[in-house]
């Protein structure tokens, strides 16, 4: 790996064109994650891809020009500080809003690089390229900005965020609140009807980390197969089954962890608070993301806690 400062003016050229060309592409693949959800988004991030490729056509032609026709391979993975970034594939499924905040960062981070570049290099003729470079990026920075204005209208883009927000509903909290209310309600009955039974702690907890576990594979399991995602929109169901799972487990873990005090009523106080702290936690995102009425959504979630509560007191103690 070199420093910028130690290449010559030939492979800065040559980096600028794999960059133009590297970035074309990540706009060319959100465009085509966002086609079938945000048609208006993905025709915005295809012209932009044939800004990039406008460049580096530019950016060809000059180098022709003063070089030659071999382009050297120069990535920026070659060069120490530059800017590195992050595959498209790793940011499925796509959200609307990140992929507009990546765009933004993209074009900011390679005019601040180009920028940051030219003030340190002593050379006259690599100054006034990064320059030169830095001012092609405000300009494509102002044209993505003209790009947004004429494909994104005011309604298209509202339009375009409610869709957005609805398909973050499905494919995250909907799964995860099925997951929550499920690991913090239906272990409440095993774990304190064991705590009660035995009046040890350790065995409580026992119980509780095979409630919460067990539960948390079983809902995982069965998100992951009731949906495949393909009619309802509902995206990858191993991202849901995974999202249910884990939110299933960390519900009953929550409660679960209290039992490790050896004191076994210290451990029954502080495990009470935790499932009110839940309970009150699921109510709240209730009322949050699923437009459910604050009173009603405390009622209907604090009623059926209690009730499976006190299922559990009642067995243990029996």
């Amino acid at each position: 790996m070199r420093n910028l400062s130690d290449l010559s003016e030939k492979e800065i050229l040559a980096l600028a064109i794999a960059s133009e060309e590297e970035d074309g592409r990540v706009y060319a693949d959100i465009a085509e994650g966002l086609r079938e959800d945000y048609p208006a988004s993905a025709r915005v991030f295809s012209e932009m891809a044939g800004e990039e490729n406008e460049h580096r056509r530019e950016l060809i032609e000059l180098f022709r020009q003063k070089f030659g026709e071999h382009i050297p391979l120069v990535r920026r993975q070659d060069v120490r500080g530059f800017i590195q970034r992050r595959p498209v594939w790793q940011i499925r499924p796509m959200a609307l809003e990140t992929v507009r905040k990546l765009a933004e960062t993209m074009e900011y981070e390679t005019v601040r690089f180009y920028r940051q570049a030219a003030s340190r290099s002593e050379d006259a003729s690599i100054r006034k390229l990064l320059g030169d470079l830095a001012e092609a990026e405000v300009a494509h920075e102002r044209r993505a900005d003209q790009l947004i204005a004429e494909n994104l209208p005011k309604d298209v883009r509202e339009q375009e965020d409610e869709a957005s927000r609805r398909m973050f509903l499905l494919r995250v909290v909907q799964p995860g609140l099925a997951g929550l209310m499920d690991g913090s309600v239906s272990t409440l009955a095993p774990l304190f009807a064991a705590a009660f039974a035995t009046g040890r702690s350790w065995d409580a907890f026992v119980v509780g980390l095979a409630a919460s576990i067990g539960a948390g594979i079983s809902m995982g399991f069965a998100e992951a197969l009731s949906d495949n995602g393909s009619l309802t929109g509902r995206g990858a169901p191993w991202v849901r089954g995974g999202i249910c799972g884990l939110m299933t487990t960390i519900g009953g873990i929550g409660h679960t962890l209290p039992f490790l005090i050896p004191d076994f009523w210290t451990a029954m106080t502080i495990a009470f608070v935790v499932v009110v702290v839940e309970l009150a936690a699921i109510s709240w995102i209730r009322w949050k993301y699923m437009d459910t009425p604050p009173l009603s959504a405390a009622f209907q979630v604090m009623f059926g806690g209690a009730l499976v509560f006190a299922t559990g007191i009642l067995i243990g103690s029996s």
